[in-house]
């Protein structure tokens, strides 16, 4: 059995009435949660849903997302994970996209759901925790899970769609099955004894591999927040004895801003610390390891690479602001624009080859032939280096580079400076149209509670600390910058003012 179910069925038969499942209250045991997910497979299967068929999950992160995703997997069909703040028309694209029969949604967001749902033609469960056990409560459980092949699709996670539709990254069982297994071995070093911070959304890749499927083949306990809060995540980390969190870097800035209101040994549970999903500031990773006593390793990867690439390995010498050392079975190189790699130290893209490269984009044999070259690299789009000790830096999206008036200015590198005044909570810099130059360097500020300091300020800081051109010549004031579903900053919702009075 090669299915990503096979992982459930050992915990469960390692250790039933351990604890896998946590939120709030709440609790399923393994063997509880292989029940569960044994009655969905029923459920999929009288409602005609055929292996490799599509089944989309639009849940929060509470049990009834992990029981839906683990009934798809037992049935042996493919789950497409979604926001559960997508609407009608969005959740329609992403359902027709992928061919999905069926979606499981959350009454919260009924309406939408619902909606996008009798658009594709695809039925729709609506569920939380307790109607979902009270729907399967009369069913038998599927004897075995369906086998799949490593090569069989288990995934189909949407793109962001920066630069065009969503498209979907197809993930086999092999990549995300070998990814967890990895992470947890090598990286995370994940253990039954361990309880997994389950804050990153599940319907995302990192959530979905080092959350999710990452404890239940370890046998560990994934306590869920439905929705991230600092003050709620440290209130679970002191409860439930949290010793693995893992977090995007805005989840790190907003633990920090409630640093002074936890308790003297709050996280004192925590053994590791992860970061991934976009560039943890050197100076956020330093202040939160002050802060709260436990080191912080980031990791590198993407949807498509399932998505751990690079990672701090524990026992290894750690760098800050370095995204570490390629993961076991994955190699990394950074190349020119004609795909040449290049000197050491040079900037170039990242590309990637190995086990966690996706089979491609469904339905998008152009788009997949344009990413993937066919010796199996993975272009990213994501502009870095490598030191001589093989260490990766990313230096910035290959997309959000900046040419001013010919000069490459990379935005992290001037973000990187920002995170070092102290009373800087958050930052974004971008590049803003401009008659003479072609672009103009801008700064997104949002200050940390309490905190005073002008705009004006900020900029002379900023040009007393970097090259003439790089430094920002419009620097402005927000209370907080827009983030996505998963907390990444989102650059291109960022409103440029343009009255004189924020520079």
């Amino acid at each position: 059995m090669t299915a990503l179910s096979a992982n459930l069925v050992a915990s469960k038969e390692r250790n039933p009435d351990h604890v896998a499942l946590r939120c709030d209250g709440l609790q399923f045991s393994f063997a509880e949660l292989h029940d569960a997910a044994a009655r969905v497979a029923t459920l999929l299967e009288q409602a005609g849903i055929e292996p490799g068929d599509r089944v989309g999950i639009m849940l929060p992160n509470t049990p009834a997302f992990a029981i839906a995703y683990y009934g798809i997997m037992y049935r042996g069909a493919v789950a497409v994970p979604m926001n559960p703040l997508l609407k009608s028309r969005e959740v329609s694209f992403y359902l027709s996209n992928s061919g999905a029969r069926a979606l499981f949604a959350a009454p919260a967001f009924a309406d939408e759901a619902t909606a996008g749902a009798a658009d594709a033609r695809a039925r729709c469960w609506l569920v939380d925790d307790a109607r979902l056990m009270k729907m399967i409560a009369g069913l038998p459980a599927q004897d075995s899970p369906v086998d799949r092949d490593d090569d069989d699709v288990a995934v189909i996670l949407h793109t962001s769609g920066t630069t065009g539709k969503p498209k979907g990254a197809m993930l086999t069982h092999a990549n995300l099955g070998r990814n967890a297994e990895v992470a947890v071995r090598t990286l995370v070093e994940t253990g039954p004894d361990d309880v997994v911070m389950g804050c990153l959304p599940l319907f995302h890749v990192f959530g979905l591999t080092c959350g999710l499927n990452g404890a239940v083949l370890a046998g560990a306990t994934l306590t869920l927040i439905a929705r991230f809060d600092p003050r709620k995540a440290l209130e679970v980390i002191e409860r439930d004895g949290v010793t693995v969190f893992e977090g995007v870097p805005t989840m790190y800035s907003a633990l920090l801003s409630v640093a002074d209101q936890a308790a003297p040994d709050a996280t004192r549970s925590l053994r590791t610390c992860v970061s991934g999903g976009a560039a943890l500031p050197v100076q956020v990773l330093t202040d939160f390891e002050k802060a709260f006593g436990c080191a912080v390793l980031e990791g590198y990867g993407l949807s498509e690479s399932s998505p751990a690439a690079a990672f701090n390995h524990p026992h290894r010498p750690r760098k800050a602001g370095s995204i570490g050392t390629p993961i076991e079975g994955v190699e990394m190189r950074v190349v020119d624009l004609d795909g040449v790699e290049v000197p050491q130290g040079a900037a170039g893209e990242i590309q990637i080859r190995g086990h966690n490269v996706m089979k491609g984009y469904w339905n998008l044999p152009d788009a997949t032939a344009a990413t993937i070259t066919p010796d199996g690299w993975l272009a990213t789009g994501d502009v870095g280096r490598v030191d001589e000790d093989g260490y990766f830096y990313i230096v910035d999206r290959t997309k959000d580079l900046i040419i001013r008036g010919g000069y490459n200015v990379y935005p992290r590198e001037i973000e990187e400076v920002l995170y070092e005044h102290p009373a800087v909570a958050e930052a974004a810099v971008i590049g803003i149209p401009h008659d003479a130059l072609g672009e103009e360097v801008g700064a997104a500020v949002a200050l940390k509670k309490g905190a005073a300091v002008t705009a004006d300020e900020l900029r002379d800081y900023l040009k007393a600390r970097v090259a003439a051109y790089k430094y920002p010549r419009l620097v402005w004031l927000v209370d907080a910058l827009p983030k996505g579903p998963t907390g990444k900053l989102l650059k291109r919702e960022i409103t440029v003012p343009t009255s004189e009075s924020t520079r």
